[in-house]
């Protein structure tokens, strides 16, 4: 249909063949030269390839929101609507040809098909569909087939969790997009995430991600599948069905064909298959696909590109016009088309466009892009006003359009909301770049394209912020390229590898940070081991220098260094040589285990050593001989304290020389305990706790009383063999410290236990109790305690009486008072056995009716007499 004499070629075949690479190198060998293209994404990048090879100020790009006019552009590189009409240059081509088919655009690749020619060579690329109709439509063509440089494989469904890194998941709907980015980073740190809505700012963020490997996956609508060149290996489908303005429909083999291309770079082959809801593909349509062979394309859209604008009425009858020529098929109403129709409805609207000028002002009004989408209604509103202004002004109303725009100018909020401003934006950036229609133009032209910036850098930053584990991405792209890891520990242990947290270090344990999900684990885990080997180096020659004072034991037999655990105490072959299991992550390594082991071996010797000195020189004095050796044995294996009652029989045989060595070593023979004095100061008392625990195999080690109380309340629950190595005994609801009780049976030998007596000022004292609490005690002890009450004997003259308030001022004439008496053995309470004294149930079918009686037995006259017990005068006379 053209009888221009200039070359005129269509180069078609696959993706990954090269075309558009081709088309550049053919515009740069002309003077002058225009390339249409189908996305303003497609039409950045191109631009900036061209800007690299022969620099900004020969190079004009030009899209519906972007105008970069130098004054001496010679290479002109637009989206396939804003290139410009009427503009000779030697050189013209048409990507993606293709989408003469597009029911939505179709028109306008036809018509620029039909219409736009270079001055001496002119290029389309697109898909071999097209080889009929441009064959048909075009005189003189001559075409060009391109084989793709790499095969392209059907590899079958995934799981999106077993997806190869490299891979790009399409999906067609903005939900669906987000639903799969949410999931990958959850599964494999992060994933980019490309549609055709974004900005070129946030797409060229986005794909940077993944081009310099911060994460292995792409999320993207089918806008991938438009020449945009990406290092991708696999490409995989979460559905075959998309929405395409009216209704959703299955896609066809071309289609996927178009972005399953996409996987494969130059020479490297690629792979395209399936994943999530998406069933398999068939095998006509993977035969289709690999082997690059369609249904040739039979109808091209097209609408009258020859209107007239007398009226609104022309216009419109003109745009309904049909073509005669069968290849070419009448597009159903355009977004612009529609928009004049619905407003060709507003009375002020027509009687503004009542004239040629006004009709042709109209029409460019109608042709803004409905980049918002919010409804068809708010944005033919939006057309009316633009053009009342113009009509009325000239321009339109600057206060209006900064009022507008300034809504806009927000980078608060999430991905949505930063999106839709984003859409907003590009409609005044549109209104903007219009010759004449803004005052100010360039002002507001630089004014848009800022907030356009600003928002696009927000929501890089949002979509960033939920899609990618920053912290994931970077260690495993540290870990694929073997690079050297550098780990810092602050001084409350938090760990960061290459500025990022990835948990704490607690002595040489690593715990991972808590936030991280369990498919982040494996990744933090192999970056800590690989940066924390040095760190755990460093620490451990620290440790293993360090003065004891920087070590200590806890209540549980825990080992601190600091504040940090760093290992704990085990049973060992006895209670004084226990064993060390330390807390070293095994990634440590066997070398640091091994020395904070020896370390710590080190310092729990020490303590045991210092705080039971007296104690080792009793078991390693080869002095101690015969029966003073094997009590001096039960003494070392109750570690320092032993009830009477348990070694009664050994210290009963026990001759005075015998006694004479024991007590050298400080061993005293108490009425109730044969314990070392030295031993019931609180540092060996906790650690007699620790000990003894250990080698009773407690799950739960009773803690130490606090220092310096003579006595304490009942242990609820104490384990068996508690109250000694406590240092204390168990009387009553109270237990005594040892050394006190033994005090105070020193104070009962001088009174008549036999006939009674009364507690006095020393022993009350000694104990640290009201006269009811030491009536307890004594009971709890053996003695038998009657209450009484007496006048209250008044105080000598002179001496001074306590003052009282109230009721209580008036003078009390009876005191209670006990008389305690040693009730025999054979009576008295069960000896200590370290658990809450309790009534014995009675035997047999025995009912108990009130208090049970004893008979005293006279001790056997067979068994001498224990020396050491302070009533042996007592109960020698018993039989006389």
């Amino acid at each position: 249909m053209s009888l221009n004499p200039s070359r005129i070629c269509a180069v078609l075949g696959p993706t990954n063949t090269g075309k558009t690479h081709y088309a550049i190198e053919r515009m740069l060998a002309h003077r002058t030269g225009i390339i249409g293209l189908p996305l303003r994404l497609l039409a950045r990048e191109v631009y900036d390839r061209i800007v690299a090879l022969r620099g900004p100020s020969v190079v004009a790009l030009v899209t519906g929101e972007e105008r970069i006019v130098p004054p001496r552009a010679q290479f002109w590189v637009c989206t396939v609507e804003a290139m410009p009409q009427g503009m000779g240059a030697d050189f013209v081509a048409i990507d993606e040809i293709q989408l003469c088919a597009d029911p939505e655009r179709g028109h306008v690749f036809t018509d620029r098909l039909l219409n736009m020619r270079g001055h001496h060579e002119t290029l389309f690329m697109g898909a071999s569909t097209m080889r009929g109709p441009i064959s048909q439509l075009v005189r003189g063509v001559e075409f060009m087939q391109r084989d793709r440089f790499s095969e392209l494989n059907y590899a079958g469904s995934k799981k999106i969790s077993r997806m190869p890194a490299r891979s790009a998941i399409v999906g067609f709907s903005v939900d669906n997009v987000y639903a799969i980015a949410e999931l990958l980073r959850r599964q494999k740190g992060g994933a980019a995430v490309v549609m055709g809505a974004l900005s070129p700012r946030t797409r060229n963020a986005q794909v940077e991600m993944y081009q310099n490997g911060d994460v292995d996956y792409l999320v993207a609508t089918d806008a991938i599948g438009m020449g945009l060149n990406l290092d991708i290996t696999h490409v995989a489908f979460s559905g075959l069905s998309k929405f395409d303005g009216r209704k959703m429909r299955r896609l066809m083999p071309n289609e996927l064909s178009q972005i399953a291309g996409r996987a494969g770079r130059y020479r490297t082959s690629g792979t395209f298959g399936v994943t999530g809801e998406a069933s398999p593909l068939e095998p006509e349509v993977v035969e289709a696909i690999e082997n690059h062979r369609f249904t040739p394309l039979k109808k091209l859209q097209w609408r009258n590109s020859k209107l007239s604008f007398g009226t609104v009425d022309a216009l419109i009858k003109s745009l309904e016009q049909s073509s005669s020529d069968n290849v070419l098929i009448k597009a159903r109403p355009a977004e612009d088309q529609r928009t004049l129709q619905a407003v060709y409805n507003d009375a002020e609207v027509m009687a503004r466009a009542s004239d040629p000028a006004s009709v042709q002002l109209l029409w460019d009004t109608c042709r803004i892009p409905d980049f918002r989408g919010i409804s068809f209604t708010d944005h033919t509103n939006i057309v009316e006003r633009i053009f009342n202004f113009l009509h009325e002004f000239g321009q339109v109303s600057e206060d209006w359009f900064a009022n507008q725009i300034a809504h806009i100018d927000k980078i608060g909020g999430g991905i949505d909301s930063l999106s839709k401003r984003l859409a907003f934006i590009r409609t005044w950036t549109y209104v903007a770049q219009r010759k004449g229609w803004v005052a100010n133009e360039n002002y507001w032209r630089e004014e848009t394209r800022a907030v356009e910036d600003r928002l696009s850098d927000a929501l890089h930053s949002a979509l960033t912020q939920r899609f990618v584990d920053r912290r994931t991405s970077v260690l495993m792209r540290r870990l694929k390229q073997k690079e050297s890891l550098v780990a810092e520990v602050d001084n409350n242990g938090g760990v960061t590898v290459e500025g990022e947290f990835i948990g704490h270090l607690n002595g040489f344990r690593f715990q991972l940070d808590k936030s991280a999900s369990p498919e982040e684990a494996k990744t933090l885990r192999a970056a800590s081991v690989a940066a924390l080997q040095p760190e755990f180096n460093l620490r451990s020659d620290r440790m293993y220098n360090a003065p004891d004072t920087e070590f200590d034991f806890t209540e549980q037999g825990g080992l601190m260094w600091g504040e940090h655990a760093v290992g704990k105490l085990v049973a060992g072959a006895d209670a004084l040589s226990p064993m060390v299991e330390v807390f070293v992550d095994e990634e440590a390594g066997v070398d640091v285990a091994k020395k904070v082991e020896r370390r710590l071996a080190h310092f729990i010797e020490r303590k045991i050593a210092a705080a039971f000195e007296s104690l080792i020189a009793l078991r390693d004095d080869e002095a101690v001989v015969g029966l003073a050796r094997g009590l001096a044995f039960r003494l070392v294996e109750s570690l320092g304290v032993i009830p009477r009652s348990v070694v009664a029989k050994e210290v009963k045989e026990l001759d005075q020389d015998g006694r004479g060595l024991l007590r050298k070593h400080g061993v005293r023979f108490g009425q109730y305990t044969i314990f070392q004095q030295l031993m019931l100061k609180p540092a060996p008392t906790r650690l007699r706790l620790v000990l003894w625990s250990l080698q009773e195999g407690l799950d739960e080690f009773p803690e130490a009383p606090p220092a310096g109380l003579v006595t304490i309340p009942e242990v609820k629950g104490a384990p068996k063999g508690y109250y000694p190595r406590a240092g204390y005994r168990l009387a009553g609801t109270r237990a005594i410290r040892i050394d006190m009780l033994e005090r105070l049976a020193d104070l009962t030998r001088a009174q008549d236990v036999k006939s009674g007596f009364e507690a006095n000022g020393d022993m009350l004292s000694i104990t640290g109790m009201t006269l009811e609490q030491f009536a307890d005690l004594m009971q709890g002890l053996g003695f038998a305690a009657e209450k009484g009450e007496r006048e209250k004997v008044k105080p000598e003259a002179g001496e001074e009486k306590p003052a009282k308030e109230g009721a209580e001022a008036e003078e009390e004439t009876t005191e209670v008072f006990y008389t305690f008496k040693w009730v025999p053995k054979q009576r008295a309470a069960r000896p200590d056995n370290q658990q809450s004294q309790k009534p014995r149930k009675p035997k047999g079918n025995a009912k108990s009716t009130g208090p049970k009686k004893h008979s005293a037995k006279p001790p056997r006259k067979d068994k001498p007499v224990d020396p050491d017990n302070p009533f042996a005068a007592l109960m020698a006379l018993k039989g006389k």
